[in-house]
């Protein structure tokens, strides 16, 4: 049985050299990817951009810097409140540059978010169907 784990968050999106505005992000868990987190940013009913992160990357970068290509995560504090730095580098832009944008999360509601996933499924118990991936693999050839 498969368990899906949603929470939707307020965030603030910076792009570009903007100020930080408010958006979305619908956090999604399904057990049935138990690596991995969905992240949907939108605004005003748009989707703006989907993103898939590892579930282990996010909560690690609640405490250090992580990432390498183009997601990267770092703690940040705001004074009275710490976030979650979210760094996306996108497609290539017609300059030759890439889209960039960096998200700031709450990180307690991370952290939340997160133990709920792990009620789910406990760190280091994930499982990977890897009969029922090959399958799926050979019927779409």
């Amino acid at each position: 049985m498969n368990t899906v784990v949603h929470k939707t968050l307020v965030v603030q999106l910076q792009a570009g050299g903007a100020d930080r505005f408010p958006v979305l992000a619908h956090f999604t868990y399904d057990s049935a990817d138990p690596f991995a987190l969905t992240v949907v940013f939108t605004h005003d009913g748009r989707v703006l951009a989907r993103w898939t992160l590892d579930r282990e990357m996010v909560g690690d970068g609640l405490t250090r810097p992580v990432g390498v290509g183009d997601v990267r995560l770092r703690p940040e504090s705001r004074g009275l409140w710490d976030e979650l730095r979210v760094e996306l580098l996108g497609d290539a832009r017609p300059d030759g540059g890439r889209h960039h944008a960096v998200v700031f999360v709450w990180a307690a509601a991370v952290e939340a978010f997160l133990r709920e996933t792990h009620a789910v499924v406990r760190p280091g118990e994930e499982q990977v169907r890897v009969d029922d991936f090959l399958a799926e693999l050979m019927t779409e050839g």
